[in-house]
């Protein structure tokens, strides 16, 4: 069952993500015996834990990985399953509706960067279908880079969420707490959170502000060969 749009900011809601499906995004980088696994992606929390043993072993047996990995890759997932799970039942108050998105990735011979608000009251909002969009939009060709934006903005808004669950247990516990339909927040950027669904109508869930439409202009630059190799050797100097 979906939950009413205005209902999410007024009172607090059980945790879950923000978006029209619950999918944890997951984020692996394990290295054995000078072989690096590294990888993110998502998974739906409702899934049984013997898919976790049976992904890693097909993974582990296409990418010819040593056997080690196995057991690295299954423990990693079910840790940030766990981590997810811990959350359930818990309320979850959002009290800022609007919140800013940034995009800043290289995917192979592409980077992309951007700036936008999200609306978190709507749990229609789909991430992937918005990184269709975009990649359609502005000509990206490379199949990889739509999964890629939509991860990065389900790793934020799964970032506000895990905040709002806090935001819920302060408020319950501060005698002097305000009540939610009273509450004014800030954003980080300064700026006072915006009711989207006013401005917008209830289906939107992303908008770019005109004033910052210069500033925040998506930017979608091709890396040469030269300048992929250069980021690479620097990425693999900071894992080290």
């Amino acid at each position: 069952m979906k939950t009413p749009v205005s209902g999410f900011y007024k009172n607090p809601v059980k945790f879950r993500m923000p978006t029209s499906e619950n999918l944890v995004p997951l984020r692996l980088d394990i290295e054995i015996d000078g072989h690096r696994y590294k990888d993110a992606f998502t998974w739906n929390p409702s899934d049984p834990d013997s898919e976790v043993v049976v992904f890693a072993k097909r993974t582990v047996k296409d990418l010819k990985l040593p056997p080690p990995f196995v057991t690295q890759i299954a423990q990693s997932i079910q840790s940030q399953l766990a981590e997810f799970r811990s959350y359930d039942g818990q309320d979850m108050y959002a009290g800022e509706k609007i919140v800013p998105i940034k995009l800043d990735l290289r995917v192979n011979h592409t980077l992309v960067k951007d700036q936008f608000l999200w609306d978190l009251n709507n749990f229609d909002s789909d991430p992937e279908e918005f990184a269709r969009t975009f990649c359609k939009d502005m000509g990206i060709e490379d199949p990889e880079v739509g999964p890629a934006i939509a991860f990065a903005i389900r790793e934020q808004l799964y970032e506000i969420a895990i905040q709002s669950v806090v935001s819920a247990r302060e408020s319950r516990l501060s005698k002097k707490g305000r009540r939610g339909a009273d509450f004014t927040p800030v954003s980080k950027g300064g700026a006072v959170a915006v009711d989207l669904v006013k401005l917008f109508g209830i289906k939107s869930s992303v908008v770019r502000k005109r004033k910052e439409w210069d500033v925040y202009e998506p930017i979608v630059d091709l890396l040469s060969n030269e300048e992929v190799d250069v980021l690479e050797a620097k990425e693999e100097k900071n894992f080290r």
